[in-house]
């Protein structure tokens, strides 16, 4: 069955096989050698900036305020928004880390600060996907109309266009 929120829907699908790389990156950590694990932290870190942060933007700036326009509470999307919050500090950490590790073996602190920061993206990115997918796509569908729901899939595309230029 083909909803008005199907796009966003799809989108997921699309990030999801990169959200679990996270996982597998973390998981490597202290067991990889150090080019593979050079090679998954910097994957996931260049998948955070091309991709993921273009996407939680676009979403500010379109999806939440329509979210918020529909349910007539402007604040219903804050606690989503603090998500996005908290994957931009942890892929700026992971940024750092990355950089740490490219000229020198990392050392235990900064593995158990790749573990960290790597899980708790996972995680994190996992949850808010289930909490938009579960409590805000059914209320769109149900309640927005698809002339809209085109519209703001449009923006929301140019609005991630707009970030991923920005990250370069």
């Amino acid at each position: 069955m083909s909803t008005v929120t199907q796009p966003l829907r799809d989108e997921h699908k699309e990030l999801l096989p990169h959200i679990e790389e996270l996982r597998t990156a973390a998981d490597q950590v202290g067991d990889a050698g150090l080019d593979v694990l050079r090679a998954s932290v910097a994957a996931a870190h260049d998948f955070l900036v091309q991709h993921l942060v273009p996407h939680a933007e676009a979403e500010e700036k379109v999806l939440y305020p329509v979210v918020a326009s529909v349910l007539g509470a402007p604040e219903a999307t804050r606690t989503m928004s603090r998500d996005h919050l908290e994957v931009g500090a942890l892929t700026q950490e992971l940024g750092a880390l990355r950089r740490q590790i490219a000229t020198a073996a990392p050392t235990a602190a900064q593995e158990r600060d790749l573990r960290r920061v790597l899980y708790g993206l996972y995680a994190l990115v996992k949850v808010h996907f289930v909490k938009e997918e579960e409590v805000y796509l059914p209320i769109l569908d149900e309640r927005l109309p698809a002339s809209d729901a085109a519209k703001m899939f449009e923006a929301m595309g140019h609005a991630a266009g707009d970030a991923k230029a920005h990250a370069h």
